[in-house]
């Protein structure tokens, strides 16, 4: 399935790394950590870093109920949401063609209020399985006055586009000449072994799946 290119979520610079199917878009997605989501109130624009984890063509955010982006949400207005993945700095033999290797996501739609405990229960299992998978069976799970204090949303993925760069620098033709290294510096999250808790109980070791954490 490819989503359906509109003026709003065409890529208009460099469009030949525009990527519309849906199988990319939402590998893109679940690898991320973090989403950045932008919103206007009165005009006054705002993008807030959080947590995020997709279920089915929803995304899922929580919090607070005083959060002024899940309310935003709540009342039906419309959301953006970018996803990033850097996977190398691409170093150029000129700075004008210097660039970075990456793997983006920006979604549109409008979001909805999970309001039956159950549906919470769910969303909140899939935020939390999406971080490190396996804790949800193991962590203790939320009381219903921890769940009354949460608001949990669902945003429709109605419209979106990736966007990718890979590959090695493209340098002018008479660049290539010059003395200087050029090529690309790979990265990637990596995570550190667990440290544990000062108040930790003797005898607790950690699970396999932080031991082994990967995206």
């Amino acid at each position: 399935m490819e989503f359906e290119q509109t003026p709003r979520n065409r890529v208009r610079r460099i469009p030949q790394r525009g990527q519309y199917d849906q199988a990319t878009i939402y590998a893109i997605i679940d690898e991320a950590l973090i989403c950045h989501v932008a919103f206007a109130v009165d005009g006054q624009p705002f993008v807030i870093p959080t947590l995020h984890a997709r279920m089915g063509d929803e995304l899922i955010l929580h919090g607070a109920k005083a959060s002024r982006l899940l309310k935003h949400i709540q009342a039906g207005h419309p959301v953006s949401v970018a996803f990033t993945l850097l996977d190398g700095l691409v170093l150029a033999r000129s700075v004008f063609h210097s660039s970075m290797n990456y793997r983006s996501v920006v979604i549109f739609g409008r979001g909805r209020t999970l309001e039956a405990n159950d549906e919470k229960m769910a969303a909140l299992a899939v935020l939390t399985e999406h971080l490190a998978h396996g804790r949800w069976q193991e962590a203790r799970l939320p009381t219903p006055q921890e769940l009354d204090a949460t608001t949990v949303v669902a945003i429709a993925i109605e419209s979106a586009s990736a966007k990718l760069r890979s590959g090695p620098p493209n340098d002018e033709a008479e660049d290539y000449a010059l003395p200087v290294w050029a090529g690309v510096l790979p990265l990637q999250l990596a995570a550190l072994p667990p440290v544990p808790d000062p108040q930790l109980a003797s005898g607790i070791a950690a699970p396999e799946y932080l031991v082994h954490y990967h995206r």
